[in-house]
Parts: structure tokens; sequence; C-alpha cells
């Protein structure tokens, strides 16, 4: 065999002009693609197999990447965060994660991808979850509650969350119950949202003729 021919790729390999048309060809069908609008994004038609795995992936690694150099707090364990962690969980994610011995919401069953139910189980770790919690997820359900509420707050939610799946029903009411203040109490000292919840403490929603509650001097709406 001549000197070099073994490590001669250019005789293997398709040129530079092929793969570049290739890629042109392969743009120009997607980009096809996405202008007819002939994907289903509707949240209740499932995405095939390798979409889902795909966006799944991406989704998981990005989560590791970025919270890979948050710090858990030291005091992480203290009940005082599970217990504050009790009244937020209650009013700002039951709805979608539901909790120990909680049936199932419409919203929850309206989810695409559905939200995880956290009482079954916790696949992330404390700093993967706060991230998640702070910063949500595009294409998902899940909120950036870092824009309305505080790093303290928030690891105090991860507390609650990940003693979740050792609570049963009973004990899961008795710490809702047993939260030391509500939301509107807490959110006071977050800065710009005092009165952002437009009712004052002890004042209920009133029904309106729609047969649904609004907060106190919101218009009635047709629906």
């Amino acid at each position: 065999m001549a000197k070099g021919k073994f490590l001669d790729l250019h005789r293997h390999l398709p040129s530079a002009a092929f793969v570049l048309v290739l890629l042109l060809v392969f743009a120009g069908f997607a980009g096809a693609f996405i202008y007819a609008g002939v994907y289903n994004i509707g949240a209740d038609a499932p995405h095939s197999k390798f979409v889902y795995m795909t966006l799944d992936q991406m989704r998981e690694r990005a989560i590791r990447h970025h919270a890979r150099n948050i710090a858990v707090p030291a005091d992480f364990d203290d009940p005082k965060r599970i217990a504050t962690g009790a009244g937020l969980y209650s009013e700002m994610c039951t709805g979608c994660h539901l909790g120990p011995g909680v049936e199932k919401s419409e919203m929850s069953q309206g989810l695409y991808p559905p939200a995880p139910e956290l009482s079954r189980g916790v696949n992330h770790t404390p700093a993967e979850m706060f991230w998640i919690i702070k910063h949500g997820v595009k294409l998902s359900a899940m909120p950036a509650w870092g824009k309305t509420h505080d790093d303290n707050l928030i690891w105090d939610m991860v507390a609650f969350a990940r003693a979740l799946p050792k609570m049963s029903p009973e004990q899961y009411q008795a710490a809702l119950a047993s939260a030391p203040a509500d939301h509107d109490e807490m959110m006071k000292a977050m800065p710009g949202m005092a009165g952002m919840s437009g009712m004052k403490a002890g004042e209920s929603a009133k029904p309106t003729q729609a047969g649904h509650s609004h907060a106190p001097g919101t218009k009635p709406h047709a629906d």
C-alpha cells in the first residue's frame, strides 16, 4: 500500500460541495414544514417518540448544566423552611403538581407534557429544583417564579417539595394548615408586590353571574 493511502479520507467522504447542498436541501424542507404549520402543537396531541425524547433530553441536560454551580443553603433542612414552603406550595403548585391524597385537577389533566406529581417522587437534585422553580421551563406550563419571589422563598418551596414523597395525605393537610403565613402575607415583603393580590386580609372573592369568582375591583366578563 502506498504511503499515506491508508489515511486518505478524501476518497471515502463526500465533497464539501455535496454536504453543503445536502444541508441547504434539509434546511429548505425544514423551513417549508415550519411555515406550512402542519405540525400539530395542540396539547391534546402527543409528540412522536423521537420529538418527545429529543425535547426531554434537551430540557434535562440544560437544567443539569445551568444548575451545576448552585449552592444549597446550609439551613436547607430546617423545619421552618418546610413549613413556609407548605404555604407557598398550596397556593402556587397544587393545581399542577397536586399532593398526597389530592385528586387530579382540571388544569393538571390538560397539561402536556404533564406536570410531575411530586408526591410520587423527585427526579432532580435540590439545586436543579431551585433552578427550575426560579427560571421556569420554556414550552411548558412551568412559570419563572423568580420574577416575583426571592431566592429564600424559592428554597422554601424546594425544601417542601422534597419532603412531599414522605408525607401521608393527613400529614400533607396538617402541613398546609400549620403554614406560618398565607401567600399574600409573605408577598408583602417582595419589592413591588405589595397589594398585587387586589384583596385585603380576610376578604374573599365575590361570585359573579357567570358562576365563578373575581377579585374585588375586577370587571366580570362573559364566558
